[in-house]
């Protein structure tokens, strides 16, 4: 017993070592992990690096260029955008944190159900083809109408968004672990529909829910600027990404720095965490060397 316990920690030990060797060889994932760890790295270190608070006004600096003083200029309450991008990053990061994570989880609860029980696959699957049959920005707009505009509604209207999907995907891989023969096997030897779904099915469709929540992730992000440019997503004056570019609208002529670097942050961040998906997906896939 103590042999093959000690075999089997060498295995899994390798296993790991082979999974981090392959992850730095894709070049897919290295660049946007490095792009993704830059853009949490600076999100952490806001109020170390920005100097002086997200809300702090000097109104007789209004609209300056960018400078030694204001590296990204200021903005029409004479707020440094530097500070408030460095901020709002912290927002619109977490938002597509806490999006990827509820909508993974649910997701992925609700598509293992349904690969199990026909009964729930007809009810849920209907429900899930008429959300996805709506335009995802056009359904975050009409939840946060309803709720009202705050981070908190913001995080629970993109997730409902975002659950079909990935509750689609959930299903698809469970259906074809569902028809492996040691499933069967489980089941045959009397195992519960809940043990087998938990302990034998989930773990072997986190692959691709892992490669979607990534890209829900990223999308989140984008929604999340869209709705607040369009004034229903995080209330103002706190910063956030869509919220700058809200502000920034106005002086567009007089103040291009206000457009161009919350749009540089948030397409770089989307940019990276898509690269990082696409390397999760050919780390994780099992055909790809």
């Amino acid at each position: 017993m103590t042999d093959l316990y000690a075999i089997r920690k060498k295995l899994l030990k390798e296993q790991r070592q082979l999974l981090v060797h392959k992850f730095f060889k894709n070049r897919l994932a290295v660049t946007g992990g490095t792009i993704t760890f830059v853009m949490l790295f600076l999100a952490l270190l806001a109020p170390v690096l920005a100097p002086q608070g997200p809300l702090d006004m000097i109104v007789t600096d209004r609209l300056l260029a960018p400078s030694a003083a204001h590296p990204f200029g200021t903005d029409t309450f004479g707020r440094d955008v530097f500070t408030r991008i460095l901020y709002g990053a912290r927002v619109s990061m977490a938002i597509g944190f806490f999006v990827g994570l509820i909508t993974m989880a649910a997701g992925m609860l609700l598509g293992l159900l349904a690969s199990y029980f026909k009964l729930l696959d007809e009810i849920l699957m209907r429900i899930c083809d008429g959300l996805n049959a709506i335009p995802s920005t056009l359904l975050a707009i009409a939840f946060m109408s309803a709720l009202g505009g705050s981070i908190t509604n913001v995080i629970v209207s993109l997730s409902i968004v975002s659950i079909p999907r990935m509750a689609r995907i959930a299903r698809s891989a469970a259906v074809v672990v569902k028809g492996q023969t040691y499933i069967e096997a489980v089941s045959a030897a009397g195992a519960s529909p809940l043990h087998i779904i938990f302990r034998h099915m989930a773990p072997n469709i986190l692959s691709p829910v892992i490669v979607q929540a990534s890209y829900v992730f990223a999308n989140a992000i984008i929604t999340e600027a869209a709705l607040s440019f369009l004034g229903v997503g995080v209330p103002v004056p706190q910063p956030s990404w869509g919220n700058i570019l809200y502000e920034g609208k106005d002086v567009i002529y007089n103040a291009w720095w206000m457009i161009v670097y919350p749009a540089v942050f948030t397409a770089l961040t989307v940019f990276g965490l898509n690269l990082f998906g696409d390397g999760l997906r050919d780390l994780l896939d099992p055909h790809t060397s």
